[in-house]
């Protein structure tokens, strides 16, 4: 019989229940790493001032495709450094009001498809930003 992996969940909390740090599947776990990748901008953390994508600078940008462009470039390069060991990404769109008629003027979202290495199993994960 295999394992269930867990990880701790994010944010970091305790259970109300157990009365420990919370837990989370090991592929929500993955997905909570990959959103704190692309919404901590470089800087913003002092014990690891590189850590990050710098998505949010972004949100004032003009939607075209130079942002579209330039965001899957940022997705692509902050996933493959922070999380080479854990997924192989397979795919990085970014959806603008242009090319989504979902999205309101103002937003853009981040779809990331990718690979669990310890599972191979394919996921995706949406970040939207407004």
């Amino acid at each position: 019989m295999a394992t269930v992996r867990q990880d701790y969940a994010f944010p970091l909390r305790v259970d109300a229940g157990s009365q420990q740090t919370a837990q989370a599947q090991y592929a929500a776990h993955v997905e909570q790493m990959i959103e704190q990748i692309l919404l901590t901008t470089p800087g913003e953390r002092v014990n690891n001032p590189r850590f990050g994508c710098g998505l949010r600078t972004l949100v004032f940008a003009p939607m075209s495709q130079a942002l579209q462009v330039s965001a899957t470039i940022q997705v692509t390069q902050a996933l493959g450094q922070w999380l080479a060991g854990v997924i192989t990404v397979s795919n990085v769109t970014v959806l603008t009001p242009e090319t989504s008629g979902a999205l309101e003027p103002g937003q853009f979202q981040v779809e990331v498809s990718y690979t669990l290495i310890d599972t191979q199993t394919a996921q995706l994960t949406t970040v939207a930003l407004i």
